[in-house]
């Protein structure tokens, strides 16, 4: 390997090492003092990091900044952003799957759904809490809140999804199209019963945008429910 692919390698590996040492940070500080209080100290280090890395990234490579945003970013044509921002996404699940599979083929179906399971119930949280500060929800925005921040889930980027059946204490969230159950139907495979993976993520999502919010499962597989939907969600607010 030449020194200038060496040094490649290397950069890519000190952003990996970065962003596992951001990670380990947030778990050991939920580890010591509590999931809220790992977030609220959380948003002091996501909002001075960002300055940092921008500021740094920026005289590095010769961009601009525009309200603190990479300029080359906001002055891309509207389909190649939307096409990164699904790109990215997509990765973010490909990851998620490769985890899955790798710990599959190491120790077997039934220990990588307990990862599985489990990871969700710490990503879901963290995935509520960035929306809710980026969209700077207030504490308890209800329903109309949980509504709002759904649409901005990485998979909001990858899979097709509805709200239906509203009320003023309820609404049901479907999902109509599922990448990763479609492409197990695609191969022949029996769809993944992601039921317990979905009432630990959809549970703990909603909660932490909203304490008050409850979470019901309608169907998910491998539930037989004759339905033209992979899963289905009610939220109801308890007042």
């Amino acid at each position: 390997m030449s020194d200038k692919k060496e040094t490649v390698v290397l950069i890519l590996d000190y952003l990996h090492r970065t962003l596992m040492h951001h990670a380990m940070w947030y778990a050991e500080v939920s580890h010591q003092f509590g999931r809220e209080k790992a977030m609220e100290i959380m948003k002091e280090v996501c909002d001075t990091s960002y300055h940092i890395h921008l500021k740094r990234l920026a005289k590095i490579m010769q961009f601009e900044v525009e309200e603190n945003l990479p300029a080359p970013l906001l002055q891309m044509p509207d389909e190649d952003l939307e096409a990164m921002k699904e790109g990215v996404a997509v990765s973010w699940l490909a990851n998620d799957g490769v985890w899955f599979q790798a710990v599959e083929k190491k120790y077997g179906m039934f220990d990588a759904k307990r990862c599985n399971d489990s990871c969700w119930g710490q990503f879901s949280p963290l995935e509520a809490w960035s929306v809710k500060r980026m969209l700077n929800l207030p504490e308890k925005p209800g329903l109309e809140g949980l509504k709002q921040a759904l649409q901005y889930r990485l998979y909001a980027a990858v899979n097709k999804q509805d709200i239906t059946e509203e009320t003023e204490n309820s609404f049901v969230f479907r999902m109509i199209e599922c990448r990763v159950q479609a492409a197990r139907r695609r191969k022949g495979m029996e769809d993944y019963p992601c039921k317990s993976a979905g009432i630990i993520e959809y549970r703990s999502f909603a909660e932490t945008i909203d304490s008050r919010i409850t979470t019901e499962c309608l169907a998910c597989p491998p539930d037989t429910l004759e339905r033209e939907w992979y899963c289905g969600w009610r939220f109801s607010l308890n007042s």
